[in-house]
Parts: structure tokens; C-alpha cells; sequence
């Protein structure tokens, strides 16, 4: 009986903390794509680099007579090398932010996979079967289903609906 209550517990309680789990992941994604649209936006180097461009360019173009040719030339060589440097310094910036989200998503699989093997034939969380009528067997996949007029939720539909319940409020939260 002490067994049962036990386990009646940690069941009431999986289902709240995965569902946490996946909003703090769901918080993670937003918050690094705000800081990815954010350091995006042009930096000091990378608007000194293009004010320095356009002035060599704008430079150069002056410099339409014969006897300044091999002047405009140099210019506009200069010109080039300093847009390679603001496209080696733009690919530099968005390879740190790719391997940050890269980081993020092994650290979010790691975190399911450990969720899956944990729970795997254990439900999650019971529900009354009349609120989940025709999808009473889809909800518990791998688990025992229906046990006094409830369905067992599984891992894999409870990671599912958590999952698009944090998408849509973290769209509604920021429209």
C-alpha cells in the first residue's frame, strides 16, 4: 500500500516537471534566437568595415580622370579586401551562434532520451477517458491504458503535447 502511494506520487509529479523540462527548452530556444537577432543586428565593426567600404568606393569613383586610374584601382583593391574581412567576420559571428543552438539541442536530446528510457512503461499522468475519447489509446502508447475509467498518458505523447502546448504559448506570449 506504502509502495502504491509512492509511486502515486512521483506520478503526480513527472508530469508537471517534464512538462517544465521541455519549457525551459522551449524559454532556451527563444531566448537564443532573441541574442541571435540581437548580436545579428550590425555591430560597431561590421558598420566601421561597410562606412569604410562605401567611403573607398565613393573614393574611387571620383577618380575617373586617366592619370588617377592606377589611384582608383588601388582603391577599389582595397575596397575588396575589406569586404572579404566583413564576410570573414560576418561567417565567424554566425558559426559561434550555430554552435550554440548545436550545444542546445544535443543537451535537449540527451534530456528526452533520459525522459524515454526513465518512463518508458511507466505512465505519466492518468486522465478521465471521457476527456479523451477517440484518442484514449494514441495517449497511452506503451503504457497499461485504461485503469478505473482513466488512460495513462505516456512519455512520448506527454513530451508531444508539452511540446506544442510551450511552442504556442511562447507565440501567443510574444505576438
Amino acid at each position: 500500500m506504502e509502495d502504491e502511494a509512492t509511486q502515486e506520487r512521483e506520478r503526480s509529479l513527472a508530469a508537471p516537471l517534464i512538462f517544465l523540462i521541455v519549457a525551459a527548452f522551449q524559454y532556451a530556444y527563444y531566448r537564443l534566437d532573441l541574442i541571435i537577432k540581437k548580436s545579428g543586428s550590425d555591430s560597431k565593426k561590421q558598420i566601421q568595415l561597410r562606412a569604410e567600404i562605401k567611403q573607398l568606393l565613393k573614393e574611387a569613383s571620383l577618380m575617373s580622370q586617366p592619370s588617377t586610374f592606377a589611384q582608383a584601382a588601388k582603391l577599389k583593391r582595397l575596397a575588396a579586401a575589406k569586404e572579404k574581412e566583413l564576410s570573414k567576420y560576418q561567417n565567424s559571428s554566425h558559426q559561434d551562434k550555430a554552435s550554440y543552438t548545436k550545444v542546445l539541442l544535443i543537451i535537449k536530446y540527451i534530456t528526452y532520451g533520459m525522459l524515454l528510457i526513465w518512463f518508458w512503461r511507466a505512465p505519466v499522468a492518468t486522465i478521465s477517458q471521457q476527456l479523451v475519447q477517440p484518442f484514449g489509446s494514441l495517449l497511452s502508447w506503451k503504457t497499461r491504458g485504461v485503469q478505473n475509467n482513466s488512460v495513462t498518458i505516456g512519455i512520448i505523447s506527454w513530451l508531444v503535447v508539452s511540446a506544442r502546448v510551450c511552442r504556442f504559448v511562447r507565440r501567443a506570449y510574444t505576438k
